[in-house]
């Protein structure tokens, strides 16, 4: 499946099945997008590649450690590496057509979360970021039902 941000300067490819996806609600990302919270998942380096426009993604980097990826063209974020063996996906950026049946399993950081904001009940519901992310990243890759 194909992404791109607003522009199109930058597009990659998923390759293989889309991962669940989750609703991310703390601060850094209802500013990074500009709404109460972002959709995303996150897939194994392996799985993901670019197809074009590296040259046009800028980084920004907060001294939590937190960084933003986006395109420096429109602004829309995109994906960036989580660590060494993953890679986050904002899954706003994928053609509709690409998305298949995956839905959002989860809402992240319901403990800051906007007060007009109203998440959706989801299989798995965290106050903050679950404690431990390789089992959270299994749980978004295993069938849903």
């Amino acid at each position: 499946m194909e992404g791109r941000c607003n522009c199109g300067a930058v597009r990659f490819i998923i390759h293989g099945q889309l991962p669940a996806m989750y609703q991310c609600h703390c601060t850094l990302c209802r500013r990074q997008g500009g709404a109460g919270s972002n959709a995303a998942t996150i897939v194994e380096l392996e799985a993901f590649s670019w197809k074009q426009g590296q040259e046009a993604i800028n980084t920004w980097t907060k001294a939590s450690g937190f960084n933003a990826h986006f395109c420096s063209n429109c602004g829309s974020p995109v994906p960036n590496p989580l660590g060494d063996r993953y890679m986050w996906i904002p899954v706003g950026l994928l053609e509709e057509s690409d998305r298949g049946d995956t839905r959002i399993v989860a809402q992240l950081w319901l403990d800051a979360k906007a007060h007009w904001d109203q998440p959706p009940e989801s299989l798995r519901n965290y106050p903050a970021m679950p404690e431990d992310l390789e089992e959270f990243i299994h749980f978004l890759h295993q069938p849903q039902d």
